[in-house]
């Protein structure tokens, strides 16, 4: 069903928007988000190694093909570092490591060359914008007193350790192993990672403290990190379950009716939400799992197993049984969205993420029972004429379409569906490890190190 989906998806995006970074489904055009300046195709680079595992070969062909004539990093214009790198450099960092083709290699590595000027700050910490022909970096200017974002800088590890890997030239992992450097050296208030750090000074900026938009993947890359170089990078061990040893004391919380949640900091405060984006957690609990000291490894399995069932309840309890960007656990209501601005949907992989997590690491059948309840709502409410589209308001019974057909649908929850209803083998976790934009990477055995070198 996946594969169909993806068809849908892929065909309509190709009829409509060709070339452009997002589909309008409703409408009928392309969609250009700014986060990706002036560079185009988004979708297609998003969603390489979709085609690739699905096997839509005709498909892949023509997506290659556009990368080598049209994919062009020479403009002038402000990105996004990390929406960039996640995307665009971990599509062709993918792209090539399944087909091997030498196209792939060559442009993610141009890419990355782009936005090292990112990291010119006073402390290596890198800007979150970038203007990637003048290399002048700047960052949001809504974060905390000129910060950048721990979930932004702490999203490139997996990455530039692969560029490095594939171009000979250390200087990817060199930066990447420095903004560690610069996380450790400081104080971490009652052990946990605010989300704002000040390139210049190098201090926190607001003791704000999230695992989901903002924090969520910085802690998934530590993990993953010492994963994908075999199990050697210690460093990256420790600080992951450090970390998620005081995200248990301080943000773990379980609600009157039998919710486990993570809960929000701000300052020593708990705000008793939990983002959509949050969801990822019990995937990467369960696939932390294996490496957890002091005979935690069921502990932290039962931790992914009881986010996973909250997450589940914040999609069964809305009309359309599609979970909303943030739901609450105050005020006597347990995992709905109160707001009218969190009750939105924008096909957002997290949810079905860990669903694909829980079933490889457990096999409970009711994984697949879930991820299928999500395709039906997918199904129903999200397809329409011209591809997929989220959805306004969840809780309500009248869909009203948001008209844009993101890339991480096509690169993200149709993989991770894909993935949940595939056999084992398909990318086994003892070789792949997924970024967090789903593109799989291999791991970094620790024997072949030499290998790579003499294929020179």
């Amino acid at each position: 069903v996946s594969l169909q989906m993806m068809k849908h998806a892929w065909d309509n995006y190709k009829r409509y928007a060709w070339g452009l970074n997002e589909l309008k489904p409703i409408s009928k055009q392309g969609h250009s988000s700014n986060l990706f300046g002036n560079i185009q195709g988004a979708t297609i680079v998003d969603a390489l190694d979709t085609l690739y595992i699905m096997e839509m070969k005709e498909e892949f062909k023509e997506a290659k093909e556009w990368v080598e004539k049209n994919l062009d990093f020479n403009v002038n214009a402000e990105i996004s570092v990390f929406e960039v790198n996640i995307r665009f450099v971990g599509g062709l960092l993918s792209a090539y490591y399944l087909s091997g083709e030498e196209v792939f290699r060559k442009k993610a590595v141009e890419l990355g060359e782009k936005l090292l000027p990112a990291f010119n700050t006073p402390t290596g910490i890198p800007w979150a914008l970038l203007n990637i022909k003048s290399g002048i970096g700047r960052n949001w200017p809504w974060a905390s007193g000129g910060s950048s974002i721990l979930a932004e800088f702490g999203t490139l590890h997996l990455e530039f350790v692969h560029l490095s890997h594939l171009s000979g030239n250390p200087v990817f992992a060199e930066k990447v192993m420095n903004i560690r450097k610069v996380l450790n050296r400081l104080d971490k208030p009652e052990g946990l990672y605010p989300n704002y750090l000040n390139p210049s000074s190098g201090q926190w900026g607001q003791h704000h403290v999230s695992i989901g938009g903002l924090g969520d993947s910085f802690y998934e890359y530590l993990l993953k990190a010492w994963l994908m170089s075999d199990k050697t990078d210690e460093e990256g061990k420790k600080m992951y379950y450090d970390a998620v040893q005081a995200i248990e004391t301080h943000l773990i919380r379980k609600s009157s009716g039998g919710l486990t949640y993570i809960a929000e900091w701000k300052g020593g405060l708990l705000e008793h939400k939990m983002g959509h984006l949050t969801c990822f957690a019990g995937g990467m609990f369960a696939l932390g799992a294996d490496g957890a000291p002091n005979d935690k490894t069921g502990h932290h399995i039962e931790l992914g197993a009881e986010i996973a069932r909250t997450c589940h309840e914040s999609y069964d309890r809305t009309s359309m049984k599609l979970g909303p960007e943030a739901f609450r656990f105050d005020g006597g209501v347990e995992a709905i969205a109160t707001r009218q601005n969190e009750k939105y949907y924008i096909l957002r992989p997290e949810v079905i993420e860990t669903y694909m997590y829980m079933w490889r690491l457990t096999h409970d059948p009711k994984y697949r029972q879930w991820g299928w309840e999500a395709v039906e709502a997918l199904e129903k409410h999200c397809r329409v004429d011209g591809g997929y589209s989220g959805i306004r308001d969840v809780y309500n019974n009248h869909e009203s379409h948001d008209d844009v057909q993101q890339s991480f649908f096509l690169s993200e929850t149709l993989k991770y569906l894909y993935l949940l209803f595939s056999e084992d083998d398909l990318l086994p976790f003892e070789h792949w490890v997924f970024n967090t934009e789903a593109h799989p990477l291999p791991v970094l055995q620790k024997d072949d190190g030499n290998k790579e070198e003499n294929q020179k």
